[in-house]
């Protein structure tokens, strides 16, 4: 892609501007109608375009070209030239996407600045858009538990449609990283990946911000959402949009187009739409703050994504993960979990699920000391942990019961604990614990904890919890 398209129905002008690009250095193609002009951009995207407005003999005028270049070809910039130049031409190129208008005869300086620039202005936004993708967040999947597997299972079904898909979980248990692995994994790979955070965004921005705005002044300035145009527009928090937002976006939908703010002429989008929330969007129906109608187009295909509790057997392979990343982003040592730590880590509480988990890991590695293994005692503490001469520090509640309840609330907690840890495995928690299976069973059931199916995997619950969940 490092040639000039030369489009204009007069044969000496399209030769005159190819001597002209080719005495200083640029390689050129040159067309004389608006066909052979969509023959030549199908054949080979070219680095730029100077499009003459007038075409005889042809189907489409250069408006019409301009706006066909900027929709399937939205790096290319245009250059419009034109020998009935008007302000009002001028101003309608501008507002369809062209670089700039100048007006025949022109003259020679002038238009070897404008193509520098234009050339310029290509090259930069495609070193741009290099560097981000180089740039991007990872895409990579981490896990071998039974609730990691489920879910893998369920994105890989989705990569090839364009069917809309609502991600929902905890935050910070990976939705958008889920996203991204659908949008990685899928026929639109090479196309954009654009996050509206909603949550993020004030309301009164909102629509600017996903439609653009046009004007005489600023002329056009691209939204969210056509800069998304022909990849994934990702609605991260979808129930914070604001319900105004709600409406419009449900028209998108709907039509693929909508108006830039300011704007009179619809601009037409290929998009697919991932979303997701941790909120329980059907109370927030009932609340109305969410348009029943719009969680019914987004959650086309509705997928849960499970918290950090739900899939601990991954909690090694994660932090370990992590501890790779820290030392190729920041140069930490790249330093192992003992058994110990990735054990203590396995039994912690983790309200912040996968991002918090990252956050300490890179804590640790900042703050730790040489290469060595990763020890317990660097993690943080615990309410319920040992002191330095061994003896077990009691939490204040547990500390007010008397012996035969507090055995019991401490047995049923450290079994609840091992059994999660271990993915619902009775037979490695009963292995690891030092009991028979048989007598672990029936230790179970005299505390009243239960093993069911959640997310694909199975977690240990206390009976009267298990029966509130079903």
């Amino acid at each position: 892609m490092g040639d000039i398209l030369i489009v204009d129905d007069e044969r000496d002008i399209r030769e005159l501007i190819s001597d002209i690009l080719e005495d200083e250095g640029f390689s050129t193609r040159l067309a004389g109608t608006s066909d052979a002009c969509m023959a030549e951009v199908s054949a080979e995207q070219p680095a730029l375009m100077i499009l003459d407005i007038w075409l005889k003999d042809s189907s489409m005028d250069g408006i019409d070209i301009l706006k066909v270049i900027k929709k399937d070809y939205p790096d290319v910039p245009v250059v419009i030239i034109s020998g009935h130049g008007n302000i009002e031409i001028a101003v309608a190129a501008i507002k369809q996407g062209a670089y700039d208008f100048i007006e025949k005869p022109f003259n020679i300086d002038q238009l070897m600045v404008v193509v520098r620039r234009a050339m310029e202005t290509s090259r930069l936004r495609r070193e741009n858009q290099t560097l981000k993708r180089r740039d991007a967040p990872s895409t990579e999947m981490i896990g071998e538990s039974a609730a990691f597997r489920t879910l893998i299972s369920q994105l890989d079904k989705v990569t090839k449609s364009n069917g809309r898909v609502l991600l929902r979980g905890p935050a910070g248990s990976g939705k958008e990283v889920a996203a991204r692995y659908i949008h990685a994994h899928s026929n639109r790979a090479d196309a954009p990946f654009v996050t509206v955070n909603c949550a993020g965004v004030e309301p009164d921005r909102m629509e600017e911000m996903l439609f653009g705005r046009e004007g005489k002044e600023q002329g056009v300035q691209p939204g969210l959402l056509e800069q998304a145009s022909g990849g994934v527009i990702y609605f991260d928090e979808v129930a914070d949009m604001p319900l105004g937002t709600q409406s419009k976006i449900l028209r998108v939908l709907v039509d693929q187009q909508f108006l830039r703010v300011g704007g009179s002429d619809k601009v037409r989008v290929d998009l697919r739409v991932i979303s997701s929330t941790s909120r329980d969007l059907e109370a927030e129906i009932e609340a109305d703050r969410f348009r029943e109608e719009l969680y019914h187009r987004l959650n086309v295909v509705p997928i849960p994504v499970p918290s950090l509790e739900e899939r601990r057997e991954d909690i090694p392979l994660l932090g370990a993960h992590f501890i790779e990343e820290c030392n190729k982003s920041q140069g930490l040592a790249l330093r192992a979990f003992s058994d110990e730590a990735a054990a203590l880590m396995q039994t912690m509480i983790w309200p912040g699920n996968v991002r918090q988990l990252k956050n300490l890991v890179e804590r640790v590695l900042i703050l730790g000391d040489g290469t060595g293994p990763i020890e317990a005692k660097e993690l943080p503490s615990e309410p319920v942990g040992n002191d330095e001469e061994g003896r077990v520090v009691l939490s204040g509640s547990l500390a007010t019961l008397p012996l035969r309840e507090a055995r019991e609330a401490f047995e049923r907690e450290y079994l609840l604990t091992q059994i999660n840890r271990f993915g619902g495995n009775i037979s490695r928690t009963a292995n690891f614990v030092g009991m028979e299976r048989s007598a672990l069973h029936r230790k179970l059931k005299s505390l009243g904890v239960v093993t069911t199916n959640k997310a694909g995997a199975r977690i240990a619950q206390v009976e009267e919890e298990a029966a509130q969940a079903s």
